[in-house]
């Protein structure tokens, strides 16, 4: 049963991290259908596949609802080789396939049912009669269901990936020239309200503010960084030798950057999502 399980396993880690938008996420789920599966009897299952594939995409859903009853906001984490150092690159690649940074984010604004039925449907191909019983509709149901996630995916996909287009360029800027020590470039790029926020001094998160200070501060004094997803907004990460060194957030508003969080300590580290954008 185990190997049987095992030969599943890199499908249920991709339906579940479209589902759920979350690498740690994704592998509870999938550790949670094993454990049903250990429960069950092997005997009363015809279609194994298809069984787990059920009981991966109702734990999903519970865990959706039970994220949006928490008001939890959506936190992307998908693998990042050279930052987290974990192993099976063949099993994340399988994961990040097809997997774009926009679309993640757009099903994140989809409710559990649409996600699920977008996911389930458009993206594994599950047909209808096999759908309506795990979203707990009618077939016709499901199939608006479907169709109403499908029509909110293109559109918002559209938007946020010309959104996202705009910001990369304006994050690639910032850290070109503060690495460079560009210091006009880099006041260009910025909100001239901006705040840093900086947790490597004195062991406490110092503070400065405007344009002026912030270039003045990091001009030529970035270490090299390259663009990531942040708690799925753009971000960047600086690492040597796959250990990474801090993290840098970003808040961009009326296309300057209005707010930058520096983040070094191993804590706040732990707590973040991070993944590559290409």
């Amino acid at each position: 049963m185990e190997e049987q399980f095992e030969s599943y396993r890199d499908h249920l880690l991709a339906v579940a991290y479209r589902m759920l938008g979350s690498r740690s996420e994704a592998e509870d789920a999938v550790q949670e259908a094993w454990l049903r599966l250990h429960r069950s009897d092997p005997g009363q299952i015809d279609n194994l596949g298809g069984w787990l594939t059920t009981v991966v995409s109702r734990i999903c859903l519970d865990m959706l609802r039970s994220r949006k009853a928490r008001r939890e906001e959506f936190m992307d984490e998908p693998f990042v080789a050279d930052i987290k150092d974990r192993s099976n690159p063949e099993q994340e690649a399988l994961m990040a396939d097809s997997v774009g940074v926009a679309l993640l984010v757009v099903l994140s604004k989809l409710n559990p049912a649409e996600r699920l039925a977008f996911v389930l449907h458009d993206i594994f191909a599950m047909p209808f009669s096999e759908l309506a019983p795990i979203v707990g509709k009618s077939e016709l149901a499901t199939r608006k269901l479907a169709s109403r996630a499908r029509q909110k995916v293109r559109g918002a996909e559209e938007r946020s990936l010309d959104q996202l287009g705009l910001q990369r360029k304006l994050v690639d800027a910032f850290l070109t020239a503060a690495y460079e020590g560009d210091f006009e470039a880099l006041v260009a790029t910025l909100d001239p309200e901006v705040v840093l926020r900086d947790d490597r001094e004195a062991g406490a998160v110092t503070a400065t503010k405007g344009a002026i200070a912030l270039a003045k501060k990091v001009a030529g004094r970035a270490k090299p960084a390259r663009v990531a997803l942040v708690n799925g907004k753009l971000g960047a990460v600086a690492a040597t030798e796959g250990k990474l060194m801090y993290v840098v957030q970003f808040t961009i508003r009326d296309g300057k950057i209005a707010e930058v969080d520096l983040i070094s300590r191993a804590a706040a580290l732990a707590r973040l999502n991070i993944s590559s954008v290409s």
